[in-house]
């Protein structure tokens, strides 16, 4: 196995101004999974492609454990390439799919039918080894198609969207037997996806790409929980981080009929810009519905005595998901109108039209900087 290295590598199409990624920095631990994960045009497959000699490298370099890789064919890089189309021969069967590779380079047929058979076993497969790719369903060709990565023993496992053509339900348990596989062979994995869903789920680090620069490199908990600025606290998560716009006032942030104590630094540090508002974001698991002299309004301080605590929130659609619920509802803001998700029990719904008063859980509240996005608490 080995660790992969993107040093500042860099891609500018011909005719472009503008590289469809920007000087990427990125240190892969042997036997690492990695997901690439972003909205489309960030540069995630670019990437990608460039690691498997796909695309030109026009700045800085590609390792591959000790070799520099940056200008080496792909033949000769030691990596496998599982591709979101599958790719398979129509007319050959699973075993000879699986095996043609190793054929093309010359291994007898006897190791090329062991190694066949020991992925066929990984995969689930042994049934299927004498079928055609049109009689398997959409889940057991990808996994045809990762049997005949496996079997070259590569040093790296390249994967571009490998489950984008399943449906729903295939997604998930085909994700979790990619994972599982991943981590029982220990092959350094390099995958690329824009479900944020999938890289929070699979990887053992996520990096987050947009409009080809790296926004922020860090394990699915951590980029949870402290998003590096505002495109990643939007982007990760579902539903997404509701994002608002707040004045700054004495002690923390105005929200609604209340004041949410925030950190000074965090305070101070706008105020320096001259900024005189900062986003907030907040979970959808992380509001609480206030109620008057509740235990959630105690939390804040300098509420007005005759109103409930927090936002007013109209409620505009629940959606019921079995243990919770989420409420998708707007508020009346200074800029305008702002859409907001909550997540509540479903043992205690609002009607649609009511309007609820929510107030953030204290400690659970990010603070951005509106002028640049980026993290100040």
């Amino acid at each position: 196995m080995a660790t992969v290295t993107f040093d500042k590598a860099t891609r500018i199409y011909p005719g472009s101004e503008k590289p469809a990624v920007d000087q990427l920095e990125i240190e892969i631990a042997d036997g690492e999974f990695l997901v690439l994960v972003g909205p489309s045009g960030c540069g995630k497959s670019t990437s990608l492609r460039m690691l498997a000699g796909l695309e030109d490298v026009n700045g800085g370099a590609i390792r591959i454990g000790d070799r520099d890789v940056t200008h080496l064919p792909p033949k000769d890089r030691d990596i496998a390439m599982v591709f979101q189309n599958y790719a398979l021969y129509p007319h050959m069967t699973v075993a000879d799919n699986m095996g043609f590779a190793l054929k093309i380079a010359g291994v007898n047929k006897s190791e090329i039918r062991a190694k066949v058979e020991e992925a066929a076993k990984i995969l689930d497969l042994t049934p299927y080894l004498d079928r055609k790719p049109k009689a398997l369903s959409g889940g057991q060709r990808q996994r045809v198609a990762m049997g005949r990565a496996i079997v070259r023993e590569p040093q790296v496992f390249l994967m571009d969207e490998p489950l984008s053509n399943l449906d729903a339900k295939l997604r998930v348990s085909t994700r979790t037997q990619i994972a599982s596989l991943q981590r029982r062979l220990g092959i350094t994995t390099v995958y690329v996806t824009h479900d944020q869903i999938e890289a929070m789920t699979m990887g053992d680090r996520v990096a987050v790409l947009k409009d080809g620069l790296l926004q922020q490199v860090d394990s699915p908990r951590n980029m949870y929980d402290k998003p590096a600025n505002l495109f990643v606290a939007g982007f990760i998560g579902s539903p997404a981080m509701n994002l608002i716009e707040v004045p700054i006032t004495d002690g923390g942030v105005k929200f609604g009929n209340s004041v949410v104590p925030v950190d000074r630094d965090a305070l101070k540090a706008a105020a320096d810009r001259g900024d005189t508002t900062v986003t907030v974001g907040v979970r959808p698991e992380h509001f609480d519905v206030a109620e008057q002299n509740g235990a959630a309004a105690e939390a804040l301080t300098k509420q007005s005595s005759d109103a409930p605590a927090g936002l007013a929130v109209t409620v505009n659609v629940v959606e019921e998901t079995g243990a919770d619920a989420y409420v998708f509802g707007s508020v009346d803001l200074d800029g305008g109108s702002k859409d907001l998700v909550i997540r509540v029990s479903s043992r205690a719904v609002p009607e649609k039209g009511a309007t609820v008063h929510v107030v953030p859980r204290p400690g659970e509240l990010h603070v951005f900087a509106t002028s640049t996005g980026e993290r100040l608490s």
